[in-house]
């Protein structure tokens, strides 16, 4: 049981040397800010220096994450700034940083509404985002005015567009104000209903797909597409909720029919999630293995997968034997430390422990030339659980 535990928690730490994440902008402190207002979005501003261990760690491992970027790449506008550098004495002059890193979130009126002294993991991190992004709902500037029978079209869509950015149910609200309308086809109602089609199944999507060439022609294509996208994700996430394929057959449907060349990847990928989620484990690795031999085929890709698949299935022989063989292409064909340390836990697992300690003294050469610490526990802590 030792080792099984020990195995499950360096699989999940394995995770955070794989590079995801967040995508921070590229430009000035000024030109952020001015995004952020353009945007309505709040800015995640890392305030850090050079020489900094906490800072480089939570670079490396931390925003380096796929959970944590998908968090922070849709909620927030995202910079780093080196403290000591002089172009950025007007950012501190403004936000006086004394210890490093710190974590600053700031609301598009230029108002600091979270900040953080220290480094964090991934959970406590997009904790904080969370908690920050909870402040920044604007939705009740408008809601007060609406309850008062204000339907003017800005307040409407301002209203629809708060709601979304703080993951409130706006439907009600969108139907309300696209029942009232005589024709749809104006500019300004196009881009309303290119913000109020949040969920696929729903009667705003069907305006977005039945005038979808007028709001293109309002807006752009990459927008439309990154709405089906964002659209077809909550309707992935009902299906799951609910246990509803044709929700997610649905969801499929759409991608396809709007963003033909994200097709694949997403009927793949929302067939292992849905699988993953109800506890259809053979179908789960059916999926994947269809996602490993067409989509995942870089080496950290298939890391990725087999770590995933290690962490959900701790007792499933034929999980354990996909495993070995995905992460040793992925040795095969990247050979960083951590697809060395994921093949060394599926030898491991599958009882080839001589051939999982080579695998492991290879990790730890590698973890050595990084001069990583993390990885070089991680590795001698599993080659003293071979040993034993």
């Amino acid at each position: 049981m030792r080792s099984i535990s020990l195995i499950a928690l360096m699989l999940t730490l394995t995770l955070g040397l794989q590079a995801r994440g967040i995508e921070f902008f590229e430009g000035k402190w000024q030109d952020a800010f001015e995004l952020a207002k353009t945007e309505g979005k709040p800015i995640f501003v890392d305030a850090y220096a050079t020489w900094c261990g906490p800072c480089k760690r939570m670079a490396k491992n931390v925003f380096t994450l796929k959970n944590v970027g998908d968090f922070y790449n849709e909620n927030f506008v995202n910079l780093k700034l080196d403290m000591e550098k002089p172009e950025n004495a007007s950012f501190r002059q403004q936000y006086p940083v004394a210890a490093y890193p710190t974590l600053y979130f700031i609301n598009p009126n230029g108002e600091v509404i979270q900040k953080k002294v220290g480094g964090m993991n991934d959970e406590g991190f997009v904790a904080l985002g969370k908690a920050a992004l909870s402040q920044v709902d604007r939705s009740g500037d408008y809601a007060e005015e609406y309850e008062k029978g204000n339907r003017d079209p800005d307040l409407v869509y301002n209203y629809v567009k708060a709601l979304n950015q703080a993951g409130k149910p706006s439907q009600k609200i969108s139907n309300e104000y696209l029942r009232s309308q005589d024709d749809l086809t104006t500019p300004q109602n196009l881009k309303f209903i290119l913000e109020a089609a949040v969920e696929a199944d729903s009667k705003a999507f069907g305006l977005l797909e039945k005038y979808k060439e007028q709001i293109i022609a309002i807006s752009s294509k990459e927008a439309v597409e990154e709405r089906v996208g964002k659209a077809c994700d909550c309707t992935l996430k009902k299906a799951v909720e609910f246990e509803n394929k044709e929700l997610l057959e649905e969801a499929i449907a759409k991608v396809k029919a709007h963003c033909p060349e994200k097709a694949k990847e997403f009927a793949l990928q929302s067939n292992m999630t849905y699988s993953k989620e109800t506890g259809d484990a053979a179908s789960h690795l059916k999926y994947c293995k269809k996602y490993a031999k067409t989509i995942a085929t870089d080496a950290d890709e298939l890391a990725k997968l087999a770590t995933d698949l290690g962490k959900t299935y701790k007792d499933n022989a034929a999980v354990s034997k996909f495993g070995e063989k995905i992460s040793a292409k992925s040795v095969k064909v990247g050979g960083r430390f951590f697809h060395y340390i994921t093949y060394a836990q599926f030898l491991k697992r599958n009882d080839k422990t001589d051939k999982a300690k080579d695998a492991a003294k290879k990790a730890l050469a590698l973890a050595q030339d990084m001069k990583d610490r993390r990885a070089i526990q991680m590795s001698n802590q599993l080659l003293k659980m071979l040993d034993s």
